[in-house]
């Protein structure tokens, strides 16, 4: 018996501990749930979204559109000012209607595209398709260090992230990490990071369902995509606003158009800015910039453009002219316009510090009050190429319309374009080579209340505000005419005002590489207007590196040879005659197809997409897994110009070996011969009809040998590109017909526009638009050519037609139901005839 109570009493403590215990976890979990539910955010609906509160913290989720979501946070009572750099004040004020949607756990809305969930007690934020689908989903609550922030959200092993503008690696940003803040890196590498601009907007790309993210903070910002968590994203900024846009497509293209729709369209350039353009730091006289000109006319190299850097200038100081090198400016500029061509002048922002020396530059603005100021009021002065210099402060209103003024001299002297350069702003000798973070900006605009302002919230707006004074001063001097601004640095939105480049590069094989993915990811961040300096900028390229890149540049936006001082010449004629012919005959390339590129020039100017496309944008499902074939190595030299050419350059174009040509799509023809590209055929297949194997939207590879001499690009099938006949430059009358190169295929199409290329007649219907269609039939083939739509004339009286992959059974024409008589020529490749065009339109049967 003592046994069995002494192992009674045993049992009945540990039954009491077990009880203990247990009633101890309840209790503890329902405090744990207490205390959450005390800590649940507070919700007020809103017409167009919600507001959470949870402690001090508030956030609001607004829909501006069915695909469109803007999400805002304070710590206090009041969110901030709702004004931007960016975005526009029109999409800002847009709304819709949603449907709440909340239970015990969450809070949200939908939209007829989104749904939206916030969880009541983190306020962690899931963002979902109407299917239930997950878009986004933070990965943890917000994070504030001070006035520091971070955001983080869940990435997917199979999502990736490109834009952020011309920031240097890989198209695809994941795995990187970057630093935006707008700084001179001047011999930049592949690693190099912060760089020029400040572009804090990206893309989530998965299985092709696309949504854009635009942080619109405009401090110092970083984004991670995975460097250092590998389950996480996240993006943040120093200070500032937590003030964010999502917006999904579910296509890129939609949400490259949204983008725009956001923070605006690229204006229309004038025409020449698209021919091909010579530059040097610098070309040192008047005499030397005649020879370069003469050059190019007598050795036929078609060009548009040629740029003034630094030393044209009276000692590098802005809106000065050197006499001694340049005595004759006007005089000059008479004689290359008489040439045919159009002068750029740089026009840095540093004022050199002068006073009494009659420096009217420097004398307005200090009559003025419009430069920069140090914290105790004085006027800030660093040291730039004009020795000691002040900083116009591009804030106010009245300080912008002050620098457009000074451009008089140099637009009544003839000068076409206006070059911004060194405007991040880069400063000599501070330590953050910059203008200190604690000078003062004075915030006078109509967008935003007045206010001050230090530099380390208004620096990577400054090369964008610098910009847009320059475009408002050249509309304001010649209101009829379209400006053409370059720009080195900028932020989301910047677009607005004016094209860019890359920066100062390398002649390197490298650099050529990189050129590629840092236009394309400027392209999707809305500068559809872009180049980088062919050649290279620093160091001197082979004849083969300046050929090879000279090759791939006549495939871009903005062609401009440009290379710094005290290195060889880099003009086309370099290295032989030899290598000067190939170079010709790809820039005489370019002008061809000038029709097409000034086409999707004005299509970037309507809808924000940009002319250099990757791979993905047209084709988001050639991948069986739905990832952007743009990652892949054989394809990462890859690119579109427009929905129509693939150029394939090669992923090591230093190599001379073999590579693969990846194909997104079953149907291609060779560009420079008209041949249709042959699909391999699988060893395993059982058919001889390779369509049937790989099926119409299968991607395929075929192998390519590199020569000097040839770069390989494709058109698709479907296509229809209008060609002009080679001139010198764009103000060149062509002379002959205008050319139509058919590609048969699905949704067979092409367009063409036209205008003056260099007023704004446009707007009152003073243009030209055809539209082409094409469809093969049991009987042969219909083409279906436009009207002329707008009042501008065509150049041409006839168009050539070209048919590719066709041959005729019968070999007749009927124009608008009628034979005609008209010769057709069936060549190896093509099917060619010419038709006059009285611009009323024709429905034209080949049988």
């Amino acid at each position: 018996m003592p046994l069995f109570r002494s192992c009674y009493r045993m049992f009945a403590f540990f039954l009491f501990i077990a009880l203990f215990c247990t009633t101890s976890r309840t209790a503890s979990a329902q405090f744990r749930r207490a205390a959450a539910l005390k800590r649940q955010a507070g919700m007020t609906p809103l017409t167009n979204g919600i507001e959470v509160q949870s402690g001090d913290l508030r956030m609001k989720i607004i829909a501006l559109r069915d695909d469109v979501l803007r999400v805002t946070y304070t710590r206090g009572n009041s969110f901030p000012e709702d004004a931007s750099w960016a975005v526009l004040p029109g999409a800002r004020k847009s709304s819709v209607s949603v449907s709440l949607d909340n239970n015990k756990d969450q809070v949200g809305f939908s939209t007829h595209a989104l749904i939206v969930k916030v969880d009541r007690t983190t306020l962690e934020l899931t963002v979902l398709d109407p299917g239930g689908n997950v878009l986004q989903q933070d990965a943890r609550p917000i994070r504030f260090d001070g006035q520091a922030f971070q955001i983080s959200k869940k990435m997917p092993l199979d999502e990736h992230y490109f834009g952020l503008g011309d920031k240097t690696g890989p198209l695809d940003r994941r795995n990187e990490a970057f630093t935006l803040w707008n700084t001179d890196a001047y011999g930049f590498q592949e690693s190099t990071d912060p760089i020029y601009k400040s572009i804090p907007y990206f893309m989530t790309y998965r299985a092709g369902h696309v949504m854009g993210v635009l942080l619109d903070n405009t401090w110092r910002s970083s984004f991670d995509f995975g460097k250092q968590f590998p389950d996480a994203y996240s993006f943040g900024a120093v200070a500032g606003p937590v003030d964010y846009y999502l917006f999904y497509g579910p296509s890129a293209k939609q949400v490259v158009e949204t983008y725009a729709w956001l923070t605006g369209t690229p204006p229309l350039p004038p025409l020449w800015a698209f021919g091909f353009q010579q530059s040097r730091y610098s070309y040192m006289s008047q005499a030397r910039v005649l020879e370069v000109a003469n050059r190019l006319r007598d050795d036929a190299i078609p060009a548009d453009a040629i740029y003034l850097d630094i030393d044209f200038q009276e000692n590098n100081r802005p809106f000065t002219v050197n006499k001694a090198a340049f005595p004759d400016l006007v005089g000059m500029i008479e004689q290359l316009h008489a040439k045919d061509f159009h002068i750029v002048a740089i026009t840095d922002l540093h004022i050199a510090n002068l006073p009494g020396q009659n420096y009217h530059a420097f004398d307005s603005g200090m009559a003025g009050d419009h430069f920069v100021k140090n914290a105790d009021g004085s006027v800030y002065t660093g040291r730039v190429w004009p020795g000691p210099s002040v900083f116009p402060d591009f804030t106010r209103k009245q300080t912008r319309a002050w620098w457009g003024t000074l451009y008089r001299e140099l637009h009544n002297a003839g000068v076409d374009g206006f070059w911004n350069d060194m405007n991040e702003p880069s400063v000599f000798d501070t330590p953050t080579h910059t203008i200190p973070e604690d000078a003062v900006h004075r915030i006078d605009d109509p967008e935003f209340a007045p206010r001050t302002a230090t530099h380390a919230e208004i620096h990577n707006v400054y090369g964008m505000e610098n910009s847009r004074a320059t475009f408002e001063g050249a509309k304001t001097l010649d209101p009829d005419i379209r400006p053409f601004v370059l720009t080195r640095a900028t932020y989301a939105g910047g677009q607005r005002y004016a094209a860019t480049w890359s920066g100062d590069n390398s002649s390197s094989w490298n650099h050529l590489r990189l050129a590629n993915p840092m236009i394309e990811n400027l392209g999707l961040s809305g500068f559809a207007f872009s180049g980088a300096d062919v050649g290279g900028y620093a160091s001197n390229p082979t004849p083969e590196l300046l050929t090879r890149w000279i090759e791939v540049a006549a495939f871009q936006p903005i062609d401009r040879d440009h290379a710094e001082k005290a290195k060889a010449d880099q003009e086309p004629w370099v290295g032989g005659p030899e290598q000067e012919a190939i170079r010709r005959h790809f820039i005489e390339t370019r002008y061809q197809l000038m029709p097409y590129l000034y086409t999707l020039a004005d299509e970037a100017s309507r809808t924000g997409l940009p002319m250099v496309r990757p791979l993905f944008l047209e084709f988001p499902n050639a991948a069986p897994d739905g990832h952007p074939i743009d990652i892949d190595l054989p394809a990462s030299g890859e690119f579109m110009l427009g929905s129509d050419l693939l150029i394939a350059s090669a992923p090591y174009p230093e190599e001379n070996a073999p590579y693969p040509v990846e194909f997104p799509s079953s149907g291609w023809y060779n560009f420079w011969t008209g041949e249709k590209v042959a699909l391999p055929i699988p060893a395993t297949a059982a058919t001889s009809d390779p369509l049937a194997v790989l099926g119409r939207d299968a991607q395929f590879s075929v192998q390519v040998t590199p020569e000097l001499s040839q770069l390989p690009v494709f058109v698709r099938a479907g296509s229809i590109l209008p060609i002009a006949p080679v001139v010198q430059s764009t103000r060149e009358i062509p002379q002959g017909p205008l050319t139509l190169r058919v590609y048969p295929g699905d949704g067979c199409s092409g367009e063409l526009y036209k205008d003056d290329g260099k007023s704004y007649a446009l707007q009152q219907g003073v243009y030209l638009r055809m539209n082409f269609t094409c469809q093969r039939n049991a009987e042969g083939m219909r083409l279906n050519i436009s009207s002329h739509e707008g009042s501008y004339p065509a150049w041409w009286k006839e168009v050539h037609f070209e048919i590719y992959g066709f041959k005729p059974k019968a070999g007749e024409i009927l124009v608008n139901g009628k034979k005609i008589s008209a010769s057709m020529d069936s060549g190896p490749q093509a099917l060619s005839f010419v038709l006059e065009d009285d611009g009323k339109g024709e429905v034209i049967e080949i049988q």
